[in-house]
């Protein structure tokens, strides 16, 4: 499993955290004052990496949070096929299928930065 653990105070906007066991990045971080009855509460919004789902956490600031390591790895195209683009990984060599974003025209041979975690990929 490639996740840690963080308390919620030490995460900050643009990191990620596991919200609903998927990895999401944070949009925004805000936390409020400590009351009468209690500690500091952070609020969390992010979104989905690999869904695009809109998520929100509400946790004490020293509670303890899931935090997955999302490895940013390199690629060459090597095909494309309608939707899906062939990728080979500029480390490993290894080729898999990714699908490609709608707003992106990828041809053979150009090289592109792409996220993994879990065996989830997904192009940036």
């Amino acid at each position: 499993m490639a996740k840690e653990q963080k308390q919620v105070r030490e995460l900050q906007e643009g990191s990620y955290v596991m919200m609903d066991e998927s990895p999401c990045q944070i949009n925004h971080y805000s936390t409020a004052k400590p009351g009468k009855h209690g500690s500091a509460k952070a609020r969390i919004e992010g979104k989905g990496v690999f869904d695009e789902k809109k998520r929100s956490l509400s946790q004490p600031v020293d509670a303890k949070v899931w935090v997955p390591i999302v490895e940013r790895k390199g690629g060459q195209v090597v095909s494309v096929d309608g939707n899906d683009a062939q990728v080979m990984d500029l480390d490993t060599f290894e080729t898999f299928t990714m699908r490609m974003p709608e707003d992106e025209s990828l041809s053979p041979d150009d090289e592109i930065e792409y996220l993994e975690y879990e065996g989830q990929r997904k192009i940036v």
